[in-house]
This record gives structure tokens, C-alpha cells and sequence, in this order.
């Protein structure tokens, strides 16, 4: 069993999708960072990391056994064993998780530099736990959870603000009007007044959609920040990436 000790965790709760957990050069000030005094590390084959990365489904009893109060968190002068808490990696991408006690990885994190390259060396020196999921577990995606490629090479605060837009549009569609989806349509695309107006509200919506879900700009922050106006829960959303960017 192989350990490794002082590992910097910034815990991002409840994500399903790899993304959202930010690298270490991503980590903001106001991030709450713990120390594991003491990770176990397992190695894992490719199909397991894609599927602790991006699931929220129950990890393999066979390696829950294993990480079994084998890592420990420092908390002042104190240790806390931890239930399942362990540090995986496929070769190629290392990820630390816990469980909180449950059995799917509800808390991840990414390693520092520092961190990640005593992982590769302990995987080079020491022979590691090694588990595999031998099938391959289809990811769904949906404008709540959007694919990979739509938030590809955008920041942290641009996949957060993406999110958000996408969040605004998932309501528009479920709660907006026939004129209302027209109209937010119209103000990413106001050269299209006159065709917009000749679309039903599915062709409109999904039109929206289609043209926003490409890349992140200034005419997709603009319209996130008017489609959030009068929303105290989006506004609060919004505020919070505003306030980050100017520290």
C-alpha cells in the first residue's frame, strides 16, 4: 500500500463533469484549501479515472475495500480518518477524491505541480493497488451538464458564466413565452428581427441555442448579463464571477 503525505486538496462538492474541477493554476484566493496529512494512491485504468472523473455513481467495492481509513485529513494540530478518501491516477491524470462517507467520489480534487509529480514518481518506483472497470459507462450530456467541447479552452469564470447562460436558457424554455424567447433570440441576433419573428417558439429556442453554445465572447457575456437581470438567484450567481475578476 502506498502512501503519499501534505497533499494540498481544493474540493469541488457534488461536480459530475471533470471540468468543473479546476487545475491548480485556477484555484482562486478565497478557494478553501485542506491538507491530507496521508492519501493512499491507487492506480486505475482509463475506463475508472473517466469514470471517477465524470460520474456520481457508486465507485467499485473493490476499491472502496482497499482506501478503507487509509488517508487522513490535518485539521490544526489534529488527523481525521477519512472513510473513503484516495488518490487515483491512470498513468497520465491524477484526481483525489472523498466519498464523505458515502460511496461515490462526492468531493475532487486536482493536485499541485508539486504533488502530481511525486504521483508519477511512486508510480515508477513502487508497484501500485491497480483496479480497471471493465465496461465503459456512457456519459449524458444535456444543457444542465453540456458536453466537454462546448466549454473547450474557456476560463474558469467563462465556463461559469457558459453555465449560467445555459441555465437562464434552460428556464426560458421551460417557463418563457412564445415573444419572450423571440425577444432574447433578437438580442443576440438583431440584424434577424424580421426572420426571428416568423419562427415558432421551438425553432427559436433551439436556433439560440445553437448559435450561443460555440466558444465564450463578449456578446455571450452581454446577453448572460440581461437574461439575469431581475433573478436573485442567477443575479447572486452572476455577482460572485464578477467580484473574481476584479481581485
Amino acid at each position: 500500500m502506498v502512501h503519499i503525505r501534505d497533499v494540498w486538496v481544493n474540493w469541488f462538492e457534488g461536480e459530475e463533469n471533470g471540468y468543473n474541477v479546476c487545475d491548480f493554476f485556477e484555484w482562486r484566493s478565497d478557494d478553501r484549501i485542506e491538507v491530507l496529512d496521508q492519501a493512499v494512491l491507487v492506480k486505475v485504468n482509463r475506463e475508472l479515472f473517466d469514470f471517477i472523473e465524470n460520474q456520481l455513481l457508486e465507485l467499485p467495492e473493490d476499491l472502496l475495500s482497499y482506501v478503507h481509513h487509509q488517508s487522513y485529513l490535518r485539521k490544526n494540530m489534529s488527523r481525521i480518518q477519512l472513510d473513503y478518501c484516495f488518490i487515483a491516477t491512470d498513468g497520465d491524470r491524477t484526481i483525489a477524491i472523498d466519498t464523505m462517507g458515502y460511496k461515490t467520489p462526492i468531493r475532487k480534487s486536482r493536485l499541485t505541480p508539486r504533488q502530481e509529480q511525486v504521483v508519477y514518481e511512486k508510480l515508477n518506483e513502487q508497484s501500485l493497488a491497480y483496479f480497471e472497470l471493465h465496461e465503459k459507462v456512457e456519459k449524458e450530456y444535456h444543457l444542465l451538464s453540456p458536453h466537454p467541447n462546448e466549454l473547450k479552452g474557456l476560463t474558469r469564470k467563462e465556463r461559469q458564466l457558459k453555465q449560467l447562460l445555459y441555465m437562464t436558457l434552460d428556464q426560458l424554455y421551460t417557463t418563457g413565452t412564445d415573444a419572450e424567447v423571440r425577444y432574447w433570440y433578437t438580442e443576440w441576433s438583431p440584424h434577424d428581427y424580421v426572420r426571428i419573428q416568423l419562427l415558432n417558439r421551438e425553432e427559436a429556442w433551439t436556433q439560440l441555442y445553437s448559435a450561443v453554445k460555440d466558444g465564450w465572447s463578449q456578446k455571450h457575456e452581454t446577453l448572460c448579463e440581461a437574461m439575469v437581470k431581475g433573478q436573485a438567484f442567477f443575479e447572486k450567481l452572476w455577482e460572485l464571477e464578477q467580484s473574481e475578476s476584479v481581485k
